[in-house]
């Protein structure tokens, strides 16, 4: 029978100690993984091996993996590493689109091309790449994490159709307004409009999300790929 369970497997969450990301590590650790954490900064509370990572840095990312396959063959891959630089079009600084592109779709790409030969190899697998609603309808002056978004989800959709006849799944989660970090900086009149687009009348939880990319990596979603779950209390509708 098919369950939650993810014991004996080996997770590697990128942005893992973040606000996603670290209910992510906790969540799969929770149900049996053994859980790599690949991050800036540590988070000493959370379960499992941190590895130091930069996404922007190729080297960096793919010495993140290698340190994870060596600590158990690799199951599961979670991408959850995101920023923000807002600004309407106009405004937007070369940096600042550059910054937001490199870490939230370049080192997406990154991670996929470093684990893909590894998962084919074993003939099995599950990565979740962490996306959002506004990839899908874009959002006023986020044409930068907008973009990014978008493509985490074409990357999806391509990774799931060039690796699926290896055994390997690949999906996203689209979270809506979710309580992170990021988040809690925006203006109450912001958090506000969002939580009112919602059906279900409130922000979603780092937990919310979390469990959606347990679902995901698990056996229950075992016939699962080249999706794309929303995780919004219905916000896009």
């Amino acid at each position: 029978m098919q369950s939650l369970s993810l014991e004996g497997r080996t997770a590697l969450v990128f942005g893992g100690s973040g606000g996603i990301g670290g209910a992510a590590s906790s969540l799969l650790a929770h149900h049996g993984a053994s859980v790599c954490i690949a991050d800036l900064d540590s988070r000493p509370e959370l379960p499992g091996r941190f590895l130091r990572c930069d996404v922007r840095e190729r080297d960096s990312v793919e010495g993140a993996v290698a340190a994870a396959a060596a600590a158990g063959d690799l199951d599961i891959v979670v991408y959850a590493t995101g920023v923000t630089r807002d600004a309407v079009l106009w405004k937007l600084s070369d940096d600042d689109w550059d910054e937001v592109l490199d870490v939230n779709l370049r080192g997406a790409f990154y991670a996929l091309r470093a684990v893909a030969p590894r998962l084919r190899a074993r003939g099995r697998g599950a990565i979740v790449l962490v996306t959002s609603i506004n990839g899908e309808r874009g959002k006023f002056g986020q044409s930068n994490y907008a973009a990014s978004k978008a493509g985490l989800i074409g990357l999806t959709k391509t990774a799931a159709r060039e690796l699926g006849r290896f055994g390997v799944r690949v999906n996203a989660v689209a979270p809506g307004l979710t309580a992170t970090a990021m988040t809690r900086a925006l203006p109450k009149a912001v958090v506000d409009a969002a939580v009112a687009e919602t059906a279900l009348g409130r922000a979603a939880t780092p937990d919310d999300v979390a469990s959606a990319i347990l679902f995901l990596s698990s056996d229950l979603a075992g016939h699962v790929t080249g999706q794309t779950l929303r995780v919004d209390g219905g916000q896009y509708l």
